[in-house]
């Protein structure tokens, strides 16, 4: 559960890079953060929908 609050903190950072490249009109920065913010944001997701069925009953 410890890690996916992790990569659920880090995608919430990505957003916030993404963003201020696009300010910047930074084109690898938003390459970067987009990418980060999908991958870790996707484990994030998928690790929390999925917890209820991986803990002991």
């Amino acid at each position: 559960m410890g890690i996916s609050i992790i990569f659920l903190l880090v995608a919430l950072l990505a957003v916030f890079g993404t963003f201020s490249a696009l300010k910047n009109k930074n084109i690898l920065g938003i390459l970067f953060g987009g990418g980060t913010m999908l991958v870790f944001g996707f484990f994030a997701i998928a690790t929390l929908i999925h917890l209820p069925d991986s803990l002991p009953k």
